[in-house]
């Protein structure tokens, strides 16, 4: 793969993305990440981009001084979340182009390789032991057991902040989620990352709140369903969104969502 390590042009919680060669960058994961996460990433982003979901195309995977590395195109641009803190859209517009990208990724088969939900929970729950009680785990691998199968493909991490603003479009970054699982499962995760996490993090909450209300009643539109009845949909996930949320990061919200999952769980029992 020909090119060379250039400057660092983004930073994420699990890689760098760097300057690799003309059109191009390299996603660049953290010392001592296993191959088989970037091949994950690889392949999924591969395969959706050639069925026209708006995503990086993908040249290739190399390991650069121990680091695995994958190489995309490049595209040039804000991210969803500068552009509309920016005021260069409206908190609808945003909300319109987040409903938008998950429907174009929910409209897609998923890919063989990508895993199922349950099995996305039991492999989180083994790689950061103790982030769960045990009672709330069992819980949640009952409750996705009780939903069901679903075969379709979720992102599970579709915010403003994945999402360039290219002079070509918007396009989704950050496929190292991706599951198999039912749309509502995507929407649920949309909805905790806006309206319950990005509230805490930020210096106006009901900024990422209108953002979430748009995308939910524009894919309500798209998916010609009543607003009441996509959320009817997506409450059963929440608390698996939840819990996908601690999985990653957050530390200091850890036991306000933990909280907010064991009041669902108690409802859905």
């Amino acid at each position: 793969m020909q090119g060379s390590l250039g400057e660092k042009i983004g930073e994420g919680i699990s890689a760098d993305v760097h300057a690799w060669a003309p059109g191009q960058v390299i996603k660049l994961f953290k010392a001592g990440t296993r191959q088989r996460i970037c091949w994950y990433e690889a392949r999924i982003t591969r395969a959706v981009f050639a069925a026209g979901v708006p995503a990086p195309e993908v040249f290739g995977e190399i390991t650069l001084e121990g680091r695995h590395g994958i190489v995309l195109s490049r595209h040039d641009g804000p991210t969803l979340l500068g552009h509309y803190r920016s005021g260069a859209v409206t908190f609808e517009q945003a909300g319109n182009i987040l409903a938008d990208l998950a429907m174009s990724v929910h409209r897609m088969p998923p890919p063989p390789e990508v895993i199922n939900l349950q099995e996305y929970v039991e492999h989180s729950l083994r790689n950061h032991p103790g982030r769960l009680p045990e009672h709330l785990a069992t819980g949640l691998l009952a409750l996705i057991e009780r939903l069901g199968p679903a075969d379709g493909l979720c992102h599970v991490d579709i915010h403003p902040g994945n999402v360039i603003v290219s002079a070509d479009g918007p396009k989704l970054i950050d496929w190292i989620t991706a599951v198999r699982a039912p749309a509502a499962f995507d929407l649920a995760r949309i909805h905790v990352g806006l309206a319950e996490v990005a509230p805490h993090l930020v210096d106006n909450p009901e900024r990422p709140r209108a953002v979430n209300m748009a995308a939910q009643s524009e894919y309500a539109r798209l998916a010609g369903m009543s607003s009441a009845e996509l959320k009817a949909a997506i409450e059963p996930y929440l608390p698996i969104a939840r819990a996908v949320v601690i999985f990653g990061d957050f530390p200091h919200l850890r036991e306000w969502l933990i909280q907010r999952i064991e009041a669902a769980l108690c409802t859905e029992g």
